[in-house]
Formats: structure tokens, sequence, C-alpha cells
């Protein structure tokens, strides 16, 4: 893939081993971040984030010291940064969860930054323990890195968008569980009470209309933009929105819009634009947020 290859293919099944691979990986290093990051809420504190060079955690405080862990997928190695000038590079490469968690785990202890984690996987068909998984083991460099190049493009999109809202808004965050990039909007009320684990009632405990991309997963075997309220307002299944590639996924009660679709666009940033605007005005006006107060005029 030619650097300035804005929107590149991404087949899903092509990558789909890599992407579970990484998945895995990246539930081990957020996982170290959830035990160590302050408890910021919404579990914004431990998503990832996109750097110039791959995904990394947010600075995690350990004792007097903190540390950051990287993705990086232009040399491909996981870069572990401490402020005492400590580095270490495991090399990303065909290997195991198992091996991965236990490379990982053995070189935050020789630099003195030990921690435990609860080494099971969520957000995930059939969970694993990440300490004990042989079955995954693949990493294709090309693709992980087209996957941070896609990240790119729309992280920026998703930046932009953002600013025209004055409302309580999350950052542009990776999430290491459900795997996807996403933007997330409050209306400033409460929600009704929600069942499921802890993190679904903080990430659901005020009303949102969020939007995000994943690369592909069981219920969905695509690359794909999302849309959803919640708690999702009578009529939004049927509301028209914009481009026409867009649809309602009835058993995900999402709106989805397929990445190829984007890509494929006379201009990708416009169509990408349209879905987030259409779905954003048809779910809050639905939903009776106060426009007038929330958006930038």
């Amino acid at each position: 893939m030619a650097i300035d290859e804005g929107w590149p293919e991404l087949p899903y099944g092509a990558w789909r081993e890599t992407c579970t691979t990484l998945h895995l990986w990246s539930q081990v290093v957020g996982k170290v971040a959830l035990a160590l990051a302050p408890p910021l809420n919404h579990c914004w504190g431990s998503a990832l984030h996109i750097t110039a060079r791959g995904l990394s955690t947010r600075l995690l405080p350990c004792g007097t010291r903190a540390f950051t862990l990287a993705f990086d997928f232009i040399d491909h190695a996981l870069v572990i940064d401490c402020t005492d000038g400590q580095t270490r590079r495991l090399p990303l490469e065909p290997r195991s969860v198992a091996d991965f968690h236990d490379a990982l785990m053995g070189a935050l202890r020789a630099m003195g930054l030990a921690v435990r984690i609860w080494p099971v996987a969520v957000e995930m068909p059939s969970p694993v323990r990440l300490d004990q998984d042989t079955r995954h083991h693949t990493y294709e460099p090309a693709w992980a890195h087209r996957f941070w190049w896609i990240l790119v493009q729309v992280g920026r999109e998703f930046a932009r968008w953002r600013c025209s809202y004055v409302g309580k808004s999350s950052p542009v965050n990776f999430f290491w569980g459900s795997f996807d990039l996403a933007v997330t909007r409050f209306s400033g009320r409460r929600a009704p009470p929600r069942e499921g684990p802890a993190f679904e009632r903080e990430a659901y405990s005020h009303e949102v209309i969020s939007h995000g991309f994943w690369p592909g997963s069981a219920p969905l075997p695509e690359p794909a933009f999302y849309a959803y309220a919640v708690p999702q307002p009578a009529g939004l299944a049927e509301a028209p929105v914009q481009p026409g590639a867009s649809y309602f996924h009835p058993s995900l009660g999402e709106f989805i819009l397929p990445y190829e679709a984007v890509r494929t666009a006379t201009s990708p940033e416009a169509a990408l634009r349209a879905f987030l605007q259409s779905t954003w005005r048809r779910a809050a006006e639905l939903g009776g947020w106060n426009l007038a107060e929330l958006e930038r005029h």
C-alpha cells in the first residue's frame, strides 16, 4: 500500500486471523492500562489513542514513575517507555497470545513495573484466557499497518466532526474490548438504568449518540461505520439517513455504513460526514435533544 493512499481496501476475510490476534494482544495491553489508569468516566482512561506510528495507552502511573505501552505499526514493535528513561521493544511478529502476554508481563517486571491483570478476554463471543491462548498467533505486518493507516484517516474525520458540538463529547477513543474507534456525544441527561457488566452501566449512564468504526467481527464480517443512540428513540430505525449505502441493522440495533462504500465514494470524507451528520441529526431530533444549546453555530 502506498503511504499516500488514503482509504485502502481492508477485506475482512483476508486479514481476519491477524485482526483476531491483534485484538487479543490489544486486550493484554488494555488490561494493563485498566489496572493502572485513573478511573476516568466512561472507561476513557484505559482506552487507546491513535499516534503517528500506531496505538498507545495514555501515561500510566506506577508509584512515582509512569510509562506508556504503544503499538508501533511502522517498525512493528510494542514499545514500553518509562519516565525513568528505560525502554523495551517487543517485536510484533507471529507469536501466540499467551507468548505475547508472558513477554509483556516479563518485560514490565524487569523494569520494576509489575502489574496484575485479569487475563480473560472480554467482549468476544468465545472468551479465552490471554495467558493460555496458543490458537491465535497470526501477525502479518502489511495488514496491521494498513489497519492503522485507515484508523488515521477515520480518526481525523471523527475529530473534525467532533468540533461542531459544544456539549459533552468523548475524545476519539480506540476501545480494546470491542476493538473499534469511537466518538460519542452526550445530551447531559441521565439514561434509564441498564443491566449488564459494570463497564456497560458506566458507559451508558447518560444519554448518548455514538459513532464508530470497526474492522469486522463475527456479527458483521466486514469493516464498517456504525451509529446508535442509547436509549434508542422511537422511530429511529425507520429514519432516512445518508449516504444511500447506509442501512439499519435490526439485530445490532445500529445504522451501518460499509467501509467499502466510503472508500470507493467520489469523496470518502464527504460520504463519511454525511453518515455522521444525518444519523446524529435524526437520533437527536427524535430523542428530544436541545440542539440549539448543543451545536456550534
